[in-house]
């Protein structure tokens, strides 16, 4: 009698230490699955307007400011035509990828400097020595703006990212125009030249040291940096690219990855210009693939092999809306949305 109350005095301890166990690494996978990034989306402030450039906190998203240059706040309670307005402002015609706002900066420009512009937050909690983390965020090709008089902004580029750092930097107007460091933790490594979609940019890394902020743009020269011409304007080129939807968790579930949500942000295939008027190109595939083209209505428009390297489609004669163009190379399947606009 004494053994079976004994074994089951030992069988409930035994019970309650793996419920234990189980709560805890429930606990840490919840922890670890949570974004450090304050305001990942730029949804606050709630008042409207916000400073559309913002340098220092309070002048723009809230926890958010400038690591160089002037970054740009889009809302969109912020009622058309203004610059700063959304879906149309100066230099895109976007909607967020999550929530109501996001932001833009340079992540090119062709000039000897080759300057940068840069957006800062501080964590909610410094990064784990040791630690494997995950980042993530999506990035967007600034195109169809109402800036006519000064239409710069029509260049895309690669290497969107984001580095971590110790310290905070901030920067003012009085100082030097930033330039890029040549490092980042995550980065792409391809040209974001989708003006329609979103592109998801994500990696992990192991925390080499108790990083407290994160500056996101284009850590990279111009040596290292591949662009596209989206445009024919020759007045002071730049890539400017927006941003929405930033993460950064401990582990690899906590943040969208590539591999898992969005297939296509991983791809080395360009669709441009997007949106188009007279010519689409198809850059990057590295076989033959088959490819479609649907209208808006599911309505076919073209079909047939597409080339590697680079391929030219006429669709001038086109009527102006949305398209899809579908491939596929043996197992691998992708779509691309464009746009034709007159």
């Amino acid at each position: 009698m004494m053994e079976y109350i004994t074994n089951n005095r030992w069988f409930g301890r035994s019970m309650g230490f793996v419920l234990s166990c189980l709560l805890c690494v429930a606990a840490l996978r919840c922890e670890a699955q949570v974004n450090l990034v304050p305001n990942h989306s730029f949804e606050v402030p709630d008042s409207c307007p916000g400073t559309h450039t913002f340098l220092t906190e309070g002048e723009g998203p809230l926890h958010w400011f400038s690591g160089g240059g002037t970054p740009d706040y889009y809302q969109s309670c912020v009622p058309s035509p203004n610059e700063a307005s959304v879906p149309q402002s100066d230099f895109a015609f976007q909607y967020p990828q999550d929530g109501e706002n996001y932001i833009g900066l340079v992540t090119y420009e062709a000039n000897i400097g080759g300057g940068r512009e840069y957006a800062m937050v501080q964590l909610t909690a410094p990064l784990v020595q040791g630690q494997t983390y995950t980042v993530s965020l999506y990035a967007n090709a600034a195109w169809n703006g109402t800036d006519s008089l000064y239409p710069q902004h029509y260049i895309a580029s690669s290497h969107i990212g984001a580095l971590f750092t110790m310290q905070p930097r901030p920067w003012t107007s009085n100082d030097p125009w930033p330039l890029a460091t040549g490092s980042a933790h995550v980065w792409h490594p391809w040209i974001i030249a989708d003006t329609v979609n979103w592109i998801l940019v994500s990696g992990s890394f192991v925390a080499d040291s108790a990083y407290q902020y994160l500056m996101v743009g284009n850590h990279f020269n111009n040596v290292v940096t591949d662009t596209i011409s989206l445009g024919s304007s020759i007045q002071l080129p730049k890539a400017y690219t927006l941003i929405d939807n930033v993460c950064v968790s401990q582990g690899f579930e906590g943040c969208p990855t590539v591999n898992g949500v969005e297939a296509h942000g991983d791809s080395e295939v360009l669709l441009f210009p997007n949106p188009t008027v007279d010519e689409l190109v198809v850059m990057g595939l590295r076989q033959y693939a088959v490819g479609t083209i649907h209208d808006a209505t599911g309505r076919l428009m073209w079909g047939g092999r597409i080339e590697p390297g680079s391929w030219k489609l006429d669709v001038k004669s086109w009527a102006r809306g949305n398209y899809v163009l579908r491939f596929s190379t043996g197992d691998d399947r992708r779509s691309f949305k464009f746009v034709l606009i007159e």
